[in-house]
């Protein structure tokens, strides 16, 4: 009887000692854990999705991203291009001057999917008539769009590394009228990618190879009856953005990482593609804490 309750005694005792353990364990694993991350890009013009926006200047672009839990993150997204001129002198509508602040927010579902919202706003086009610029104006005469979309990604631990999404916008400026411009309804314009990456020279012994990704991309928007994407077809599926991206990543301290980026994207749709052409090169310049 001695001998099963000191058996007893130790085997609890056992227990509780790995239970602190492994609180320890989980409480430093949780201290450890990166909260906050800062992205700073430099861009030679800013291309979304086979779209121009401002023109060919540099635009910079903030990152500020906080981890809420370990699955569920809010953000916040900037561009500019220090422009201020929104039309051309010839009063050509050319955008020069372009700003936009996105805010999102993003839940990991899985190990490959994940679901995000973006809230995007575009404070420069303020000076067209008839455009209320109002932050929380999302109506047909608003510069406000609620984007909602999945995002696979099985570029780390999955046999073929690819990536896709699949993107609707579900509320803000996107409506397709009746064909006397009248009764507007809410479009969802849909936009679907999908994506691919090679990883050149990963197992070279010269450092400086390793690191560098080959990222193509196929991008088409579904249904753009409400002329949401600008330089793409309205009446059919609107190849936009093909491309294909050369990454290098440069490990420069502690945590701090500089990818330098080559983009050429070429916009397939047939019509409304004047204004700025089908074919661009962006280079990019990061910096990511």
């Amino acid at each position: 009887m001695k001998f099963r309750l000191l058996l007893f005694t130790a085997c609890l005792s056992l227990s509780v000692f790995s239970q602190e353990a492994a609180m320890k364990k989980d409480t430093v694993s949780v201290e450890k854990v990166k909260r906050l991350d800062l992205n700073l890009d430099i861009v030679s013009r800013y291309l979304w999705r086979g779209q121009c926006w401002g023109g060919d200047y540099v635009a910079v672009q903030p990152t500020i991203e906080y981890a809420v839990t370990s699955k569920f993150s809010i953000g916040f997204w900037a561009t500019t291009n220090f422009q201020t001129e929104y039309f051309y002198s010839d009063g050509v509508s050319l955008y020069k001057g372009y700003q936009e602040i996105d805010f999102y927010a993003t839940y990991q579902i899985n190990d490959f999917l994940q679901f995000q919202v973006w809230d995007y706003y575009w404070p420069s086009v303020s000076k067209v008539d008839g455009v209320n610029n109002s932050f929380f104006n999302y109506r047909n005469d608003g510069v406000k769009t609620v984007d909602a979309l999945l995002y696979f990604d099985f570029s780390e631990g999955y046999k073929y590394p690819f990536n896709a999404t699949i993107s609707t916008l579900v509320a803000g400026n996107d409506f397709r009228y009746d064909s006397n411009g009248e009764h507007p309804k809410q479009n969802y314009t849909t936009y679907f990618e999908l994506g691919y990456t090679f990883t050149l020279f990963e197992k070279s012994l010269a450092k400086g190879l390793r690191d560098i990704f080959l990222e193509p991309v196929v991008g088409a928007v579904l249904n753009n009856q409400a002329a949401y994407y600008n330089y793409a077809d309205y009446d059919k599926v609107s190849l936009c953005n093909i491309g294909l991206t050369a990454t290098k990543e440069i490990h420069l301290v502690k945590d701090l990482i500089m990818p330098l980026s080559l983009n050429y994207t070429h916009n397939g749709a047939t019509t409304n593609t004047e204004l700025f052409g089908k074919n661009f090169v962006v280079a990019s310049l990061s910096f990511s804490y």
